[in-house]
Parts: C-alpha cells; sequence; structure tokens
C-alpha cells in the first residue's frame, strides 16, 4: 500500500474511532442521568404510574430510542441498558406517543402495575363493557387525555354504526343515548350525526364537562384530534378557552344538539330496548354510551367546618380571588393550576396544602412555575400538612408535626373525587382492577389479537411484499442491460465496445453511482424522522423503518453495478466495506437481537430449581452427620447457584471449563457423605443444573450486552459512510466528472 493510501486509510480509522467514542460517551451519559434519576423516584415512591402508561418489551426492543423525543411531555422515557425506561412515571399522563413512535411495537400501553391497581369497567376492544350494549368512554374507562377521550368515543360510534341495523329504533326511540357531554360524549355524538344515527346527548350540568372547570387559559391539549363532518378541533399548544370556542363551531355546524340539565338515574332493559331513566322522564334507544367522567362526587376533607360556603370543589376564575387570602388543598395538577393562576394576580395571599412531602403528582411544568413563585414569596408551600378545621375567618393545619393557623377567607378543595360506582353498579357495568393490563385486553384463553392489529399487520406485510417485489425488479432490470458486460473478465472488458458506457466512469455506470448515492443518502431520513421531536407523527415510523431496511439492503446491490462487481482504490474499499458493516449490523439490530433471549425464561427456571434443591437440601439434612459435612454441601450449593453478573461473558467463557472441572472434583469428595448412590446422583445431577442454569442466565445476559454494540458501530459506520461518499464525490469533482 502506497504512502497516500496508508494515510487514507488510518485518518478514516481515527476518524471511525471518535465517532464511535463521541457515541457511546453521550450514550453513557444519558443512562447514568436516568438512572440516577429513577433511583431517586424509587427512593421517594415515585417510580410507580398513576394510570394509563407505557411498558416497554426488552425483548423486542432494538434500540432505536424514537420513543424518547415522542411525548409532548418532555423526557418522560430514558435509557438503561440500551433500551428504553419509563423514568419519569409519575408525570406520564397517556398520550400513547411513545407507543405509536415504536418502530418494532415494543411498547403498550396498560393500566395500574404490579404493585398498584386500578379499578376500571370492564370493556372489550370497542369499549363495550359487560353489559351488552352499553359502552363506556372517556375518563371513566380510564382515557384522562382529551385527545384518547375523543378517539374513544369517535371508535365507540363507528364500532356501533357497523353492527346496528338500520330503520329498527322505533317510535319516540332512538339509536343511541350518550350520557355526558364532555370531550368523549361530544365526539360520540358527532360521530354518529356523520353517520346519520338518531341519538339523544344528555348532560347535568352544560356542555363541555371537564373542560368547563378548567382553569381559565389554561393548555388543555397539546395535539389536534379530527371530527367527523367538521376537520381539525385543537392544534399543538390550545387554551381551555380556544378548545370551548372551537368545539362551539363544530357543534353548530355539524348540528350537534346537546340536552342540558338532564340528569339520568338509571338504565334498565337490555342491548336493543334500553330504558334510560332521567330526571325529566324516559328514554328509550337500542344502545347507550357513557361518557361521565371518573371524578363524580368530589372528595372531602373530612374535618369540621367543610360545609361552609368559602370552601368551594371546583376552581375556574381566579379573578374573584382578587385581594383575598386563599388556601389551595391539594398536589395534583388541578391544585397546583388554581393555586398558580391565583398568585399570578399578584394580589392574593395564596397557601398550598399537601399531605405528602413532594409534589410528585403533578406536571413538571406546574411544579416548576410554582416553585418559582414560591421563591418570591407569592405562594407559601406547606408541606406536609392537613387541614384539621376550616372557620369564618381561619383554617388550622398539622404542619411537620404541630398545629398551624392561618388567616383565611377561601378554601379550594382539589383532592379528586369518587369515581361513580354506585351508578355503573346499578347499571349494571363490572369493575375490573388493571394490574399492567391493555384495556380491553382479555386473559387466559380469551386472549385475542385485535382487528386494528391484524389489519396493521396485513398492511405492513403488504409493504414489504412491495418493497421485496420493488428490489427485484430493480436488480432484475440492471442485471439484464448490463448482462453481456458484467460477465465479462477485466481484459475482454477494455477491448468490449460495452466499455465506454458500462464502466464506472462511463454514462451508465456513472448515472447508476449518482442514483445509487441518492438512493443510499436516503437511508438517512429515517434516522432524521425518529429524533427531530418537530417531525413525530409524519407517518406511520414502521414505514420509515421497512423504508430504511430497504434502502439497506438494495444499496450494496446498486452500488456493485457501479462498481462493475470490481474494487479498483482504497476509496472504492473503503466506501464498500463500510456500507457492507453498515448492513450487516443493521440486520444484527433488527432481526438478530430480537432472537436471543433475555434473562427472563431462565431465570424463573432457575428460581424453580432453586426451590426444588432446597427441598431436597432439607431432605438430605438428616443425612448429614456434623456441621463439617453441612458446611461443605452449602458452599457447593451457593457456588453452584450464585448468579455470574451478564456482562462477565468473556470471563465466563474462559473460565467455566476450569470451574466445571473443580466443582465435579469436590463432588465426587462429597459422595461418601450419602448413605446410598441414589441421594448423592440427585445431588449431583441438581447441582450441575443450577450451575449450568446460572452459566446460560450469564451468556445470554453477555450475549445481548455484546449485540447492543451494534448500535454504536450501526451508527458511528453511518456517520462514516456519509464521510467517505463525501469524499468520493469530491474526488469524482476533482477529475472532472459531473452529473453528466
Amino acid at each position: 500500500m502506497d504512502p497516500i493510501s496508508s494515510a487514507i486509510a488510518a485518518f478514516s480509522v481515527l476518524l471511525l474511532l471518535a465517532i464511535a467514542v463521541s457515541h457511546t460517551v453521550y450514550r453513557r451519559r444519558r443512562q447514568t442521568r436516568d438512572a440516577a434519576v429513577l433511583q431517586e423516584k424509587i427512593e421517594k415512591n415515585l417510580h410507580i404510574p398513576r394510570s394509563l402508561h407505557p411498558v416497554i418489551d426488552t425483548e423486542i426492543c432494538i434500540g432505536s430510542l424514537s420513543c424518547l423525543k415522542a411525548c409532548p411531555e418532555g423526557d418522560i422515557l430514558g435509557i438503561q441498558r440500551g433500551t428504553a425506561v419509563l423514568v419519569h412515571a409519575d408525570h406520564c399522563i397517556g398520550h400513547g406517543r411513545c407507543a405509536a413512535e415504536c418502530p418494532v411495537s415494543a411498547i403498550k400501553l396498560v393500566m395500574g402495575t404490579l404493585e398498584r391497581g386500578v379499578d376500571l369497567p370492564e370493556v372489550d376492544e370497542s369499549f363495550e363493557s359487560s353489559r351488552a350494549g352499553v359502552y363506556v368512554v372517556g375518563e371513566l374507562a380510564g382515557m384522562g387525555l382529551l385527545r384518547n377521550a375523543i378517539r374513544q368515543g369517535l371508535h365507540a360510534a363507528k364500532r356501533i354504526d357497523a353492527i346496528l341495523p338500520r330503520g329498527g329504533a322505533g317510535a319516540g326511540a332512538v339509536d343511541v343515548v350518550i350520557v355526558g357531554a364532555g370531550a368523549a360524549g361530544l365526539a360520540t355524538a358527532c360521530a354518529l350525526q356523520e353517520a346519520g344515527r338518531s341519538y339523544r346527548l344528555l348532560e347535568q350540568g352544560t356542555w363541555g364537562g371537564t373542560m368547563v372547570h378548567y382553569p381559565r387559559r389554561k393548555i388543555v391539549m397539546t395535539e389536534p384530534a379530527t371530527i367527523p363532518g367538521y376537520g381539525k378541533i385543537g392544534k399543538n399548544v390550545i387554551s381551555k378557552e380556544e378548545l370551548l370556542e372551537a368545539w362551539a363551531k363544530a357543534l353548530e355546524k355539524i348540528q350537534v344538539k346537546v340536552d342540558e340539565g338532564v340528569q339520568v338515574k338509571g338504565i334498565d332493559g337490555q342491548d336493543g330496548a334500553f330504558g334510560v331513566h332521567t330526571s325529566q322522564g324516559i328514554v328509550r334507544a337500542r344502545k347507550v354510551v357513557l361518557a361521565i367522567g371518573r371524578r363524580g362526587t368530589p372528595s372531602r376533607m373530612g374535618v369540621p367546618g367543610e360545609e361552609l360556603e368559602k370552601v368551594t370543589y371546583g376552581f375556574t376564575d381566579a379573578e374573584q380571588y382578587e385581594g383575598r387570602r386563599v388556601l389551595v388543598v391539594g398536589g395534583g395538577d388541578s391544585a397546583l393550576e388554581a393555586a398558580i393562576s391565583i398568585a399570578e394576580l399578584g394580589s392574593a395571599e395564596v397557601a398550598l396544602s399537601y399531605r405528602g412531602a413532594e409534589l410528585g403528582r403533578a406536571r413538571e411544568a406546574n411544579r416548576s412555575k410554582l416553585k418559582k413563585l414560591a421563591e418570591e414569596g407569592q405562594v407559601t408551600m406547606l408541606l406536609p400538612s392537613q387541614v384539621k378545621f376550616v372557620s369564618e375567618t381561619e383554617v388550622r393545619l398539622e404542619y411537620d408535626g404541630k398545629e398551624m393557623r392561618i388567616p383565611n377567607d377561601d378554601v379550594i378543595v382539589s383532592i379528586g373525587g369518587d369515581p361513580p360506582g354506585e351508578f355503573l353498579q346499578k347499571a349494571g357495568v363490572e369493575m375490573r382492577r388493571f394490574h399492567g393490563e391493555q384495556l380491553g385486553a382479555k386473559t387466559g384463553e380469551e386472549q385475542f389479537v385485535s382487528e386494528k392489529e391484524l389489519n396493521e399487520r396485513k398492511r405492513l406485510r403488504r409493504t414489504l411484499a412491495l418493497f421485496a417485489c420493488l428490489g427485484a425488479v430493480i436488480v432484475a432490470y440492471l442485471a439484464f442491460r448490463g448482462w453481456d458486460y458484467y460477465r465479462l473478465d477485466e481484459m475482454e472488458r477494455l477491448r468490449s465496445p460495452m466499455n465506454k458506457a458500462f464502466k464506472s466512469a462511463g454514462p451508465w455506470g456513472h448515472g447508476i453511482g449518482i442514483v445509487a448515492t441518492v438512493f443510499m443518502l436516503s437511508n438517512f431520513l429515517y434516522p432524521v424522522r425518529k429524533r427531530t421531536r418537530a417531525l413525530t407523527g409524519l407517518w406511520d415510523i414502521r414505514d420509515w423503518l421497512n423504508f430504511h431496511v430497504f434502502v439497506g439492503f438494495m444499496s450494496p446491490l446498486v452500488i456493485a453495478f457501479h462498481a462493475t462487481f470490481q474494487s479498483k482504490n482504497v476509496l472504492a474499499t473503503a466506501t464498500t466495506s463500510a456500507l457492507g458493516i453498515v448492513v450487516g449490523t443493521g440486520l444484527i439490530g433488527r432481526f438478530i437481537y430480537g432472537l436471543v433471549p433475555s434473562v427472563g425464561g431462565h431465570a424463573e427456571e432457575l428460581e424453580l430449581i432453586t426451590a426444588r434443591f432446597e427441598r431436597l437440601r432439607s431432605q438430605l439434612e438428616p443425612m448429614l452427620s456434623g456441621t463439617r459435612e453441612r458446611t461443605r454441601l452449602e458452599r457447593l450449593i451457593r457456588s453452584a447457584s450464585t448468579a455470574l453478573p451478564p456482562s462477565s461473558l468473556l470471563v465466563a467463557l474462559l473460565r467455566e471449563p476450569v470451574t466445571g472441572a473443580r466443582l465435579r472434583v469436590r463432588l465426587w469428595l462429597t459422595r461418601g457423605l450419602f448413605a446410598g448412590s441414589g441421594g448423592y446422583a440427585r445431588f449431583k445431577l441438581s447441582v450441575l443444573h443450577l450451575r449450568r442454569l446460572r452459566f446460560q442466565i450469564a451468556f445470554y445476559g453477555g450475549l445481548r450486552n455484546l449485540l447492543r454494540g451494534w448500535r454504536v458501530m450501526h451508527a458511528s459506520l453511518a456517520v462514516f459512510l456519509v464521510f467517505v461518499i463525501a469524499v468520493h464525490i469530491g474526488v469524482s469533482l476533482y477529475l472532472g466528472y459531473g452529473l453528466i
């Protein structure tokens, strides 16, 4: 190799190492930071999600980390051991964008956790409850976000329209009665109106539901939703007033009528012939949709004086508290937003009482704003504290273990509400406690794949088939076009009249090179798409990944035609090698990594074997004659069952033959401690089984750690490949080659 080629090669290696090191350092810093935050959350008992939240399947996750920038709430997810993990569980409110942005469907949204269950109505994937014909949507079904509630209402309406025969309502009856005119109820009504279905939308107060009770100017949606017959409602950031105005325009355009001031007392009848009992009589309907929310009756403090007029359980307008002394009770977003709104007026004295030492239930934005107001002296923080007594002029609290009295004019209580369990029970809707399960999911023999998931799989298969056919056509055409030239050896090519056109610098070969370069660079659209928050939601992330894989497969093949299947210089060789390794590491990350099992299954088996071993040991104890023998056996147990560190794959491979031989010798020396050969044989087999399982756990864990390195290699080589392509193009331009 000449000096120039050697210098280029050395520079390329150094550049590649620099890229890999910087990438690794960034990942490790992020992982260290996320690990510290997660540990802090665990210590403060803030690591358990409140309701709907994502669960990441590390067996499937390939570490693309496109989910990290998907959430409108900010960095809710983090990185641990190369895969995504829920770090800020206390701030997660179930947007679901992370699941939508996962290219391999490794994220699912679930309700509750193993530690903390959530009681919700039992519904199927179409939100039909345990009582046939009665649907539950919105916050009552576990979807607190307005956008999610709207989607549920639309989905339920679409399902009803699909299965309900037309023209069978009867005189004086309607197809559907909708109870509750919040976001979910309004969306259901709009969809039914667009479908030409008859309905009654009943609301005991005024339309708007929870939206009406939000504080003024509160940001209530961070993404728009599409309403049938109207179009998009909302925008990326929309306040309460703007959203209510948009809904008013939509209802007017679609001509949705809301029966306000109508209280629903009960539901009788059966699917297809319901009687909904209201304060204004009975309404006959074929289907019923409950969109009444979870708040129900506001929770009370249970202290003397809470019946006074100064105590309110809702907050809408901060201006009515100007110049007054206000105590806000609660630690959630509603309480913080009330305190912030009143304090920002500048004329009120605001105090916040919460029983916890941390405001972990509220969003980071609200907590930061409240902290700033507290530092400026506009809000007095009373954490932890509990209200004990309310009078006309003051409030008594237990604060830091002592009684405290503060002058007071108004008390705003925002400590949640009691779900409408009694109403649901009378309506025949069964409740279910969710422990980390998906809404609508069945258990045991009732498990199924949803129609939506089946359709998504079919669509993805069609996309992959289309890419495969397109790739085959491209390769077949290129091969057919230049077959007579590519099958010639080097000397025959030089003498061939086709050489002028088909050589790399010829019109055909040069044209393929230009097209192949543009085609290859389009592969970077996927990483740009997944790392740019502004592009989140732009087409399905799975389609982007499939295109990424397609281009990765096709690039070496097309480049081979440009190079006429020859490597003629160092630059071409470097380009080809880098491209080949990029594709190879991509294959590892996309397909092979997920096939390597984690320690989960074998760890469970290890626990079962360990339990069996413990039973065996208890049976063996009467056979032991002294402490010395029992100690020897216990040492063998520990040496066989102590788990190896998952990262010690190389060490385990080197030491395993030696440690295995030593263990067998130690086992042989204990054979005299057993009365018969059967006891020793069982003991020996169990110890060896434990040792084998221990090694498998270390092997699989270490192998997955090793394969995680593909991300660094893949990303680093991809960046390096751009550099090589740029040099290649620069040299071509320097030599006089242009687009033509």
